[in-house]
């Protein structure tokens, strides 16, 4: 296969990645918003988190299994096979909103999960198909492409409510109506990737070695992703349900989730660039200082004043940005090709499991404290990895590009 042949078929594994990524992410934000509500409705405001919860340990489950699939098998199978679960998953959520079955529910956010897993893991993939002086623009350039699922899934909540209720479907069924189509989208993205030729690497037998995982590139980067990712899910989880005790409709919620999104993915490739230029930590201690700012606006006023929560969750989401972006820079280029895909899954599974326990315990800390120590709580949770990546940026403040390699082909 020739070069052009190669920035060919590059491109379109790029396209077909990202929309992939583009497709689930969504069908994600109708999904996980109305699990809230149902969550709220079912059990109760205090474990309102629980179905959230579950699509993020699906997603947790995601990210692990089909690394460790995509290491064995390639990229295309693994991404085809998250999709078809997802698919599996939007089916049996939407038939358990009908039947009122709760357990149903649940199984069917976890495996709606696990092809968000997929979806997640798309950005290293992407990355890896590019040398590393710009892998940090690729990653926010995948992470970016969510703006797509920013503009239009808030906005697909209502029509998709009121077009299950004229079909004799209850309304909140209609949100996972749209995720089994854009499962199906995703399915037929991946299933499309190009086979590219494979750039030689060694494989390693056996588990990842403890010293890998002990390198200060993923331990910097997995404490950066995992505060951004506690403190982005637990707020954002909670409000639509806030919002709606205060008696704003579905139109006003998918308003503020719709800045909240564009936040997280629309600003990505900036956030990328200045991985590349200044290194993943510089990044991630943006999205920090970020995430600070979001809470202490969100923290104000006894009511959700709906320009206030506006920008809070808009900032909310840009800071969760540059934390995500600059940690999976890191993990992008600090790491043995060899090993690198098994420990960007488990990493990634890391991140989610947090963020399920952080969705559980939202729903808790609402009821007992309220929406304000709710912020207070996410505000101190984003500080935590401070003095941490304050100490890494001592000790190297330069930033890194990585190993010098070849831009390598993720195998299909």
């Amino acid at each position: 296969m020739n070069g052009s042949t190669d920035i060919t078929a590059r491109g379109r594994s790029t396209a077909a990645l990202i929309g992939g990524v583009a497709i689930t992410n969504t069908s994600m934000v109708g999904a996980s918003t109305v699990a809230t509500l149902i969550g709220a409705d079912r059990l109760s405001a205090a474990w309102s988190g629980v179905p959230n919860a579950a699509g993020v340990v699906g997603t947790a489950a995601g990210t692990l299994g089909l690394a460790a699939l995509m290491s064995r098998r390639g990229t295309r199978l693994a991404l085809t096979a998250g999709y078809a679960v997802a698919l599996l998953g939007a089916a049996v959520a939407g038939y358990a909103v009908v039947a009122g079955a709760m357990v149903p529910f649940l199984l069917g956010m976890v495996l709606l999960g696990v092809g968000n897993g997929g979806a997640q893991l798309s950005r290293y993939c992407a990355a890896e198909l590019y040398p590393p002086h710009r892998r940090g623009f690729v990653v926010g350039l995948v992470v970016w492409i969510g703006t797509v699922g920013a503009v239009v899934g808030p906005n697909l909540m209502q029509p998709s409510s009121e077009g299950a209720a004229a079909a004799g479907l209850p309304a909140l069924t209609g949100p996972f109506l749209v995720a089994a189509v854009a499962a199906a989208g995703a399915l037929a993205a991946s299933a499309a990737l190009p086979r590219l030729r494979v750039a030689a690497r060694s494989r390693p037998a056996g588990r990842v070695p403890g010293t890998v995982w002990r390198q200060p590139a993923v331990v910097t980067a997995l404490s950066a992703m995992v505060a951004g990712q506690v403190a982005m899910v637990t707020l954002m989880t909670m409000t639509p349900l806030y919002m709606h005790d205060h008696h704003h409709g579905l139109g006003a919620v998918g308003l503020v989730l719709t800045f909240h999104l564009a936040g997280m993915f629309g600003l990505a490739p900036l956030s990328g660039h200045l991985a590349d230029r200044f290194g993943g930590l510089v990044a991630s201690l943006t999205g920090v200082a970020v995430l600070v700012v979001s809470v202490l606006l969100a923290s104000l006023g006894p009511a959700p004043g709906l320009a206030r929560l506006t920008v809070a969750l808009f900032l909310l989401g840009l800071g969760w940005n540059f934390t995500f972006v600059g940690g999976s820079s890191q993990l992008t280029g600090a790491l043995d090709p060899a090993y690198r895909t098994r420990v960007q899954g488990g990493v990634d599974a890391v991140v989610w499991s947090a963020s399920a326990v952080a969705s559980v315990a939202a729903g808790a800390v609402l009821a007992a404290g309220g929406f304000a120590v709710l912020a207070i709580a996410t505000g101190v949770v984003a500080v935590l990895p401070v003095p941490l990546l304050l100490r890494a940026l001592r000790r190297s403040p330069e930033p890194s590009a990585g190993p010098v390699e070849r831009p390598s082909a993720v195998r299909r």
